[in-house]
């Protein structure tokens, strides 16, 4: 639940598609100055995805575009105002959630996962008392990404394993069974690898503090307070609130094959890793409002966006849940990616929060997310 699932990520080549449809920009959502994210929009169906729904803002003003289509059985257009699958964005509302129980004193980001959790972190070459909160939501505890798992990719990620268990229910503790059956990547601390596990033990924590589920403190503290009518954490509700688009995925490792509808799924497979739906408006509300100061006290935002090296991921830094990218044009904006199956996700965010940048992909095997967001910051 990256930017791309385990499989379907693997997938370099490009797919064109005969239904793809120009850019248009929502009616009132004017347009001026993102002539280049337009054409970076329209770039990606005419690589392959089979729609591109996107908002940006900058101070008040607004700009909504889609390209593409949102259904490839009857050719309907994606919306401006489509729920999506928003995969690791979670991972930032996680993070937010801890960081204000840390404001409140009821948790150290020092604490140990052991202090917590005890007893969850005691095998495989794991020590629960040498990992701390804030290794978890930095990616920083060496323990192992469950979705690197070669059965949960069979199981999960190809097409026969996928339509037999897409509403299976599965619980934290089975995929926290699975990611400790492997050794940590490295000791605690050591180094940065991106792992699922660690947010599926930071939601745990949150849950063992509060007494309440991870989703209901996110609805309390964050989505009720800011408004957020098109977020959810959907537990286990399979089907996308509407409006919607249909999320297509390849299921296999090539880019070349059929093209499956993957759009109903039991999300809590991912839980605080990437369970979470929203939208493109919501999504740009809550960065602006998080990176703004709305959401944490000055001290908690200043360990959000103290970021160490991001492995991977070019030119980016990795805060508490808060990805810092420094752009070709030198701007930092920072956010998070966001891939689940059928769906690929991007927010992010000026420095001040003032200018905004949320979209959405309905495939998971193609495009160049990045592209459009040199368009709209460096364009």
């Amino acid at each position: 639940m990256r930017a791309r699932s385990a499989l379907a990520g693997a997938a370099a080549a490009l797919l064109s598609l005969a239904l793809a449809a120009p850019a248009m920009a929502a009616p009132g959502g004017g347009g001026h100055g993102h002539d280049a994210t337009r054409k970076a929009v329209e770039a990606q169906v005419q690589a392959g995805v089979p729609g591109v729904t996107v908002t940006a803002q900058d101070g008040r003003h607004t700009w909504k575009a889609t390209a593409g289509v949102g259904d490839l059985r009857t050719g309907a257009p994606r919306s401006t105002a489509d729920h999506y699958r928003v995969g690791s964005i979670t991972k930032t509302f996680v993070a937010t959630v801890l960081l204000q129980l840390e404001a409140e004193g009821r948790l150290s980001l020092d604490d140990s996962v052991e202090k917590w959790l005890p007893g969850v972190l005691d095998k495989g070459g794991y020590d629960g008392s040498k990992i701390t909160l804030r290794m978890l939501l930095n990616h920083t505890s060496g323990v192992f990404n469950y979705t690197e798992d070669e059965s949960v990719a069979a199981t999960y990620f190809t097409k026969d394993g996928f339509y037999t268990h897409r509403f299976d229910r599965v619980s934290p503790r089975q995929l926290l069974d699975i990611a400790l059956a492997h050794e940590p990547y490295f000791a605690p601390g050591a180094s940065w690898h991106y792992s699922n596990t660690n947010y599926l033990l930071a939601a745990q924590v949150v849950e063992k503090v509060t007494g309440r589920g991870y989703g209901e403190e996110i609805r309390r503290r964050i989505i009720q307070p800011l408004h957020l009518t098109g977020t959810s954490v959907p537990g286990t509700r399979p089907t996308l609130p509407r409006p919607s688009s249909r999320a297509y995925g390849k299921l296999a490792l090539e880019s070349t094959g059929p093209t499956y509808d993957v759009t109903e799924l039991n999300p809590a497979l991912a839980y605080g890793s990437g369970e979470m739906v929203s939208d493109s408006a919501d999504l740009n509300r809550f960065y602006r409002a998080l990176l703004g100061g709305a959401l944490l006290p000055p001290r908690q935002l200043k360990e959000m966006k103290t970021t160490v090296p991001a492995g991977d991921i070019p030119n980016a830094g990795y805060g508490l849940g808060l990805i810092d990218r420094e752009l070709s044009c030198g701007v930092h904006v920072w956010g998070h990616d966001g891939g689940i199956h059928g769906s690929t996700s991007v927010a992010v965010t000026s420095a001040d929060g003032r200018h905004s940048l949320a979209f959405n992909l309905n495939g998971d095997w193609t495009g160049d997310t990045d592209a459009v967001v040199e368009a709209e910051f460096c364009g």
